[in-house]
This record gives structure tokens, C-alpha cells and sequence, in this order.
């Protein structure tokens, strides 16, 4: 009955991906600091900024991460038997602008503003939003519908590396909603044009998504710590 149990453990384990809380917490800092990096490289080296150079400056930050996070969560893939790295690399490059059309047609329905002066912005804004929703889950889930429902629709997480996935992108998601809300507002400053506040949101809720995955990974090895012993 034990060496039963014991198995049983083991599988749960290997159907959500082995992954550590250790390793979580390094690939989020890797991403986290590539994300810091392209504000930087935009801010010192192109003296561009969000609030006045919106489409030149998200073009900057989603060029630059959207490598890193391709890099790092093609490691993580959950068919590494049938699916080599470079494979999951490439899901994750094909992911992006599914996901960035998937996006931009949200945004659009909840109000986001339409026509030539915004295309550049809801671009390079949706691209950006790709590589923090989708692109991770093409790079690890591939096509597999079971994983993406679990993780996206029915958000039953088995292992960390759905939490890996899930938290960020939900809470880049929320935070770009309530990134929108100051938008309708007749304050008249420049921080409220389309997509700048929702940005600011999406990145704060996408850093608070990686924070609470951690929280959880840890939390899920401690318990699973305690009941095992």
C-alpha cells in the first residue's frame, strides 16, 4: 500500500512538470529582469519613454522579452519526449502573434480606441501582452487542448509549472483591466492615453502573478512535504 501511495505521488508529480521552487523562482527573475532591462536600454540608451514614445518603447520592451521568455519556458516543455527544444521554440514564436491577435481583439471589444493613430500602440502593446499570456503555454503545452483548458478555462493547476503559467498571465490580464480604468477619466493628462496606464497594469499584475506562483510552488512542495511524512 505504500510503494502504491508512493507511485500514485509520483505520477501527480510528473503530470504537472518537474520543476522546483528554486528553478520558478529563477526563470521568473530572468524574465523579470529582462523586463527591467528593456526599460532601461529604452530610458539610457534611446531616450524613449512610455509615456511619450508609447509604440517605440513597447516595440523595445517586447523585442527584448519576448526572446527571454520563449528561452526560458521551452525548457519547461511537457512533451520533451516527442518534442525536441528548438520545437517549443518555435511554438512559442508561431504563439506570439496568435496570441497578439487574440489580445488586441479583447482589448478592442472592452473600448480600446481604433484607427490609424493607435494601430503602432494596440501593435506593439498586444505583442507585449502575447509574450506575457500566451507564448509561455505554446512553449510548454503545445497543442495539447487538455493542458491549455486545465490551465486557462477550468484553471485546475496539477503542478508549478501551471502555476508558472496561470498566475502571470491572469494577473497581467486583470492588471491591464484595472489599468484601464483612469482612461474615461477628464483629468486630461498624458498618462491616460491608450495603452500607457493599461501597460503600467499589465506589468504590475503580471510581476504579482509570478510573486503569488512562487508563494504557491513553495506552499505545494512544503505540504506535500508534511504529508508525505
Amino acid at each position: 500500500m505504500k510503494d502504491k501511495k508512493k507511485g500514485h505521488n509520483t505520477k501527480v508529480s510528473t503530470s504537472g512538470g518537474v520543476l522546483s521552487p528554486s528553478k520558478l523562482l529563477l526563470s521568473h527573475l530572468i524574465c523579470g529582469i529582462g523586463l527591467a532591462s528593456s526599460f532601461w536600454l529604452a530610458i539610457n540608451v534611446y531616450s524613449i519613454n512610455l509615456i511619450d514614445n508609447p509604440a517605440e518603447t513597447l516595440r523595445l520592451v517586447w523585442l527584448i522579452e519576448v526572446p527571454v521568455v520563449i528561452l526560458i519556458y521551452s525548457l519547461f516543455r511537457k512533451d520533451k519526449n516527442q518534442s525536441s527544444y528548438l520545437k517549443a521554440v518555435a511554438r512559442g514564436l508561431l504563439g506570439l502573434p496568435i496570441g497578439a491577435i487574440i489580445n488586441a481583439l479583447g482589448a478592442i471589444a472592452l473600448g480600446a480606441p481604433i484607427g490609424t493613430h493607435y494601430f503602432q500602440r494596440t501593435l506593439n502593446w498586444s505583442l507585449l501582452m502575447s509574450a506575457f499570456t500566451f507564448v509561455p503555454a505554446a512553449c510548454v503545452y503545445g497543442s495539447s487542448w487538455v493542458d491549455w483548458q486545465h490551465t486557462f478555462v477550468h484553471t485546475k493547476l496539477i503542478g508549478i509549472i501551471d502555476y508558472m503559467i496561470c498566475l502571470p498571465a491572469h494577473g497581467a490580464v486583470i492588471g491591464a483591466w484595472f489599468g484601464a480604468w483612469p482612461m474615461p477619466l477628464d483629468w486630461e493628462r498624458t498618462w491616460q492615453e491608450w495603452p500607457i496606464c493599461v501597460t503600467y497594469g499589465a506589468i504590475l499584475g503580471y510581476l504579482v502573478g509570478m510573486l503569488g506562483s512562487i508563494c504557491f510552488a513553495v506552499f505545494r512542495v512544503s505540504h506535500q512535504h508534511r504529508k508525505g511524512d
